[in-house]
């Protein structure tokens, strides 16, 4: 697929752009850590290869598939907790993103593109990073699945797509990401630095090693 006519990007955020694993495996380990406290979880050590399967889940996807015979409460309590230390650590300034992520929004920008951010996050979190890292200078709006009830990028896509000049592309390193892009006929670019498996980005249109292989494309 070309990318002739395309004037409108949506970026995953999560191992696309961010690479999450900074904060979110600390935040992950405290909050499994405080279920084997409670007597709720056996004691193990995560490795960063388990911990990242998680990564690009919203939280009641994670925590339903993750631990599905915990309670709501307990589900919501653990997850409440990855958040908190997640945007604790953000104000530490511990997130890190993708060598010349900035620098590559910041060319797409130059040349003309729409870029939406499309993340499966809590509101306060996007609102941490784009406070962090100045992502209004880069992106024309910024879209995270609490705002939607945690449907699916698919579902939310679909509600906002037409509010941005077509033609569209999705960039993402996770199957939702596809699933979005092929579920409302746009162009899916997969990235295989992130956190997604061969599997999840095999039929993208596109495929990146480097977020700066956008300046090539584009």
């Amino acid at each position: 697929m070309k990318t002739d006519g395309i004037r409108t990007i949506f970026f995953d955020y999560d191992g696309t752009l961010h690479n999450s694993m900074a904060i979110y495996a600390p935040a992950f380990r405290k909050a499994y850590d405080n279920l084997v406290e409670m007597g709720l979880a056996k004691e193990k050590e995560w490795s960063e290869d388990e911990i990242s399967k998680w990564i690009g889940y919203n939280p009641r996807e994670m925590w339903k598939s993750f631990m599905p015979h915990l309670s709501q409460e307990l589900r919501d309590m653990s997850s409440e907790m990855i958040g908190a230390e997640m945007n604790r650590l953000i104000e530490l300034g511990r997130p890190v993103l993708y060598e010349n992520a900035l620098e590559t929004l910041g060319y797409l920008k130059s040349k003309g593109y729409t870029l939406v951010f499309i993340s499966n996050c809590r509101k306060s979190y996007m609102e941490n990073h784009r406070k962090l890292f100045g992502l209004d200078e880069y992106f024309t709006s910024m879209i995270c699945s609490e705002s939607y009830e945690y449907i699916s990028k698919t579902e939310i896509l679909k509600k906002v797509l037409e509010l941005y000049p077509g033609k569209w592309a999705i960039v993402g390193d996770r199957g939702k990401d596809i699933d979005a892009g092929f579920g409302n006929g746009i162009m899916t670019i997969g990235c295989n630095y992130g956190f997604g498996s061969e599997d999840e980005l095999e039929s993208a249109h596109m495929r990146l090693d480097h977020i700066s292989e956008l300046r090539k494309i584009f």
